[in-house]
């Protein structure tokens, strides 16, 4: 036991030692108790006094001395921090200082009065004071609180204290404001921050006419993402019933008459995407939307956005009306009447509207019965191989994104669903292969498509399996890598095809014994 006490003995002193636990014999003496006659979570009090004296700063200051030598990296750490505090302190102090030299009630003459009748004192929850005299009645005019407070006891010095303030500044400008004729000009330029602290205390001690010069002044300045949040919580917080800050939070609601048209909205953004005539800027508002669709989903919100499916498809069927149409007369035409190029641009522009649609339906999981729709498309697929690759393999495309979706379980479809779509698709999306790994080599994940075919086929029957695989074995002999390498895919139909997998069936029986134990 005694080792045990010279051990630990030897550990505490070789932490105070480093800085980390106060040595008991050094101490200070702190600075005088306050007291608080009001702090923002209670209700001031006054008192009486002898005259106030004029107007004056103080804050209490604490030392603290060591008569080591040498500083530990604790020390020095502690140090800085008291430094870059003193520092923040003095800057504070001389704003206030600031405020109070040009002050109305620093004037003696003002407003025909004489000197403050009440001597007004500030505390901050570290000591620092700020002593004002002010005069009862702008006070009693401006404030329900301070009229409520100093309404008796006429002809008498008052002195009242405000205590524990986070920021003693902003309750001396507040002070400030009640004496200012045009409050909308004195605030002009202000930060949100800083409007947001003067609408805080002027709500405190119900200084009306400076809360509604705050939320004027909200309402009609622009706001930065993070003030946005500030003025959200702030409003909340305060729960102020004024039809104000009613307006000012309507900048970031949604009355419910515009809520319910969100999806006539979503609709008129989407056909303007799709119709758009400057490419650059469809691309843009297609990744825009597409993001903002995507963070609404990420935030768990309420998403106001709400497309509704019945909108969607009505999209994806005029898509697709968009893309027979072209084909057709793709198909039909004559090379005199029309530029071949101009109408095969259109045939891509159509298919990458239908891949961007997908995409959102994949996201909002409501893509599985497009995969039954696209399945459905024959006339579609025989009108896809009458024309060059060169100019159809944007519309492979679409094919590819179902079967990544079904490969990563995204989109939950029937067997038969899934067999339907790769019957009529998947020869021209062997077909078209190479131009899209070429021509989109970019946006086209090689890899990431070949998985995607090589699982929505391994989710089929063997049999079927069997016939897509032997297929595909054939054309890969001859095509190479213009045809996806999927023999993953093959080897596992291989596996389950060939290698027979033994079982007992004794050891998959469930056996129950009933024992009777004597009562």
């Amino acid at each position: 036991m005694a080792a045990e006490n010279a051990l630990k003995s030897r550990e505490v002193s070789a932490m105070i030692k480093q800085g980390f636990i106060s040595d008991q014999t050094l101490s200070f003496s702190p600075s005088r108790s306050i007291s608080k006659l009001y702090s923002p979570t209670s209700s001031p009090s006054k008192t009486l006094s002898s005259p106030p004296p004029p107007p004056q700063l103080a804050g209490s200051t604490q030392s603290l001395t060591r008569p080591s030598q040498s500083q530990t990296l604790y020390e020095m750490m502690s140090d800085e921090q008291h430094r870059d505090s003193k520092l923040a302190d003095r800057k504070v102090h001389e704003k206030v200082h600031k405020l109070l030299q040009n002050a109305p009630f620093r004037n003696p003459n003002w407003g025909g009065l004489v000197s403050g009748d009440v001597r007004l004192t500030v505390v901050a929850k570290d000591g620092f004071r700020v002593t004002m005299d002010v005069h009862k009645s702008v006070l009693a005019a401006k404030s329900r609180f301070f009229a409520d407070k100093l309404r008796k006891d006429r002809g008498v010095s008052h002195c009242v204290e405000i205590s524990d303030c986070d920021d003693v500044e902003v309750y001396v400008e507040t002070v400030v404001l009640m004496y200012c004729e045009d409050l909308k000009r004195r605030l002009m330029g202000e930060e949100v921050s800083r409007v947001l602290g003067l609408l805080k205390v002027s709500a405190a001690i119900m200084y009306d006419e400076g809360i509604g010069s705050c939320l004027e002044y909200l309402k009609a300045v622009p706001w930065s993402e993070e003030e946005e949040g500030k003025v959200i919580s702030q409003l909340n917080e305060l729960q102020l019933h004024d039809d104000l800050a009613s307006e000012v939070l309507l900048r970031v609601s949604s009355e419910p008459s515009t809520s319910a048209r969100a999806d006539e909205i979503f609709m008129r953004l989407l056909t303007g995407v799709l119709q758009a005539k400057d490419d650059r800027a469809r691309r843009e508002m297609k990744t825009l939307i597409s993001r903002l669709l995507r963070e609404d989903a990420a935030s768990g919100s309420n998403n106001r956005l709400d497309v509704s499916k019945e909108t969607l498809y009505h999209l994806c069927h005029r898509c697709l009306s968009s893309l027979v149409l072209c084909l057709s007369e793709a198909t039909g035409m004559d090379d005199s009447r029309r530029d071949r190029g101009v109408l095969m641009a259109e045939i891509a522009r159509e298919a990458d509207n239908m891949q961007w649609i997908v995409d959102i339906l994949v996201d909002k999981k409501m893509g599985d019965e497009f995969v039954k729709l696209w399945a459905d498309q024959k006339e579609l697929a025989v009108l896809h191989s009458k024309i060059p690759t060169m100019y159809r393999h944007e519309i492979s495309r679409i094919t590819a994104q179902l079967c990544i979706a079904i490969g990563s379980r995204q989109l939950l479809v029937p067997k038969e669903t899934r067999f339907s779509l790769l019957s009529t698709w998947l020869e021209a999306l062997y077909e078209d292969f190479g131009w899209m790994r070429r021509a989109s080599f970019r946006s086209v994940d090689k890899k990431l498509v070949e998985e995607g075919i090589s699982q929505t086929i391994l989710t089929l029957p063997l049999q079927q399996q069997q016939g897509i695989l032997l297929s595909w074995f054939d054309r890969f002999l001859n095509k190479g890598d213009d045809c996806p390498n999927i023999q993953k895919a093959f080897e596992v139909w291989w596996r389950r095809a060939f290698i027979k997998h033994v079982s007992e069936q004794e050891n998959t029986q469930l056996q129950i014994t009933v024992c009777d134990y004597p009562s």
